[in-house]
């Protein structure tokens, strides 16, 4: 379980001074005091570094990569295979000399490139696999195109649903050891996603090795994660890691796919690789440079104790669901607290209208079905997701609005201008 040094629902006087000078570092959020970014899952804003080393790179030495002989075309190859060994170093790579990372326009492209380029390869008639079909469908539509795939070859494998709480949300790593015996050693493969994108829990990836035993290949979602909290991949015994650069402060269209190599046969995209986005791996490198400055582990415990205020607030409105565990909203709760991202609907007003209300209030929030896997949250809702750079007047100004929209009445609905 992870815990916060919140006291109640107010930061700790050493993160308020740890936080303020790193609020400064973003131009975006300082150049528009009267909107609060609450949408970091989506993409997160970024530093002057990042924005520097960008334009350091196109000014100074932008050229194409593994191609040409002159300076800048050796310096830009120079930094993207110093980008690779900088990714493994933040992922806390634990045989860096063994493991490849290959970049991506994001988790998504990383994800059917696994799907596509690996899988299909490793797989065999009567083969299984288990893949979440209640997370985000980046980790749920891949795997369904390989098997659809290996079925035009004549080659049929079983996709299990992976099973999962249904309280917590959380994998069901009971019912999931249960599949893993049934399987008699031709499960093969497990999708899994660290922390998910909309209930904000950790889905203690620890656990889904224990469970499917030492064999079968991990493959982790670590969209939400990568930049969000530390990663340390020594202790997660994943195969694969797929992240999105852009949600870890890097630009748009960059992203990574980190493989082990120690079960199945060594990963490498198919097809030509033509000319890759070398200002958004320049970005990448940058950000995770500032990222460990900064420090993964305070960047948690800042954006956790956030969220803990917002659900504390929250659990407080009876015009609100909050999805996820209804048993970790109160800030005296003892069990394990979502990771800076909190999903609500009010249970009149639209997902979508509520969304275009905090909108015209300066708060900007993600409001729509999140891209959801098929066998996940049905209806819209509203998601906030945090980090470093939010504050905690930011979410009592969310709830100040959230609360003048609550109607308790059942069955209301209140009108606004």
């Amino acid at each position: 379980m992870r815990t916060t040094s919140m006291t109640g629902t107010a930061p700790a006087a050493g993160l308020r001074e740890w936080q303020r000078p790193l609020r400064e570092q973003f131009p975006i959020v300082t150049g528009h005091p009267g909107l609060a970014y609450l949408d970091s899952a989506a993409t997160a804003q970024k530093p002057k570094a990042v924005l520097d080393a960008v334009q350091a790179y196109l000014t100074g030495c932008n050229a194409n990569a593994g191609r040409g002989t002159y300076t800048w075309a050796n310096r830009t190859t120079a930094l993207i295979e110093e980008a690779r060994e900088r990714v493994k170093a933040f992922l806390g790579d634990p045989d860096p000399d063994r493991s490849g990372v290959w970049f991506t326009s994001g988790t998504t492209e990383g994800l059917r490139t696994v799907a596509r380029d690996w899988l299909v390869g490793e797989l065999s008639d009567g083969d299984e696999i288990v893949v979440p079909f209640a997370d985000h469908e980046a980790n749920h539509l891949p795997w369904l195109e390989a098997r659809d795939l290996l079925a035009e070859r004549g080659v049929r494998i079983t996709v299990h649903p992976m099973p999962y709480q249904q309280d917590s949300r959380d994998y069901d790593v009971e019912a999931l050891a249960a599949l893993a015996a049934s399987a008699g050693g031709r499960l093969r493969f497990v999708a899994v996603t660290h922390v998910h994108h909309v209930y904000g829990a950790d889905m203690n990836v620890h656990r889904v090795r224990e469970a499917v035993g030492p064999d079968a290949v991990l493959c982790l979602d670590a969209a939400q994660s990568v930049g969000h909290l530390p990663v340390d991949l020594g202790a997660l015994d994943v195969d694969f890691l797929v992240f999105s650069g852009h949600k870890a402060m890097a630009l748009p269209g960059t992203g990574a796919v980190w493989a082990r190599g120690l079960r199945g046969r060594p990963f490498r995209p198919g097809g030509w690789q033509g000319t890759p986005n070398t200002a958004g791996i320049v970005s990448l490198r940058a950000a995770l440079d500032w990222l460990d400055a900064a420090g993964p582990a305070r960047i948690e415990e800042w954006t956790v104790g956030l969220g803990v205020r917002l659900t504390d607030g929250l659990s407080r409105l009876d015009a609100y669901e909050v999805l996820g565990c209804p048993l970790s909203l109160a800030a005296d709760s003892t069990v394990q607290r979502r990771q800076g991202l909190v999903t609500f609907r009010h249970r009149s007003i639209g997902a979508n209208d509520l969304g275009f209300i905090l909108a015209a209030h300066g708060l900007l929030v993600r409001a729509d079905g999140l891209c959801q896997a098929r066998a996940g949250e049905s209806d819209a809702s509203v998601r906030v997701s945090l980090h470093v750079y939010n504050t905690p007047e930011e979410i009592d100004r969310l709830l100040g609005v959230l609360s003048g929209l609550a109607d308790d009445r059942p069955g209301g609905r209140r009108q606004h201008d």
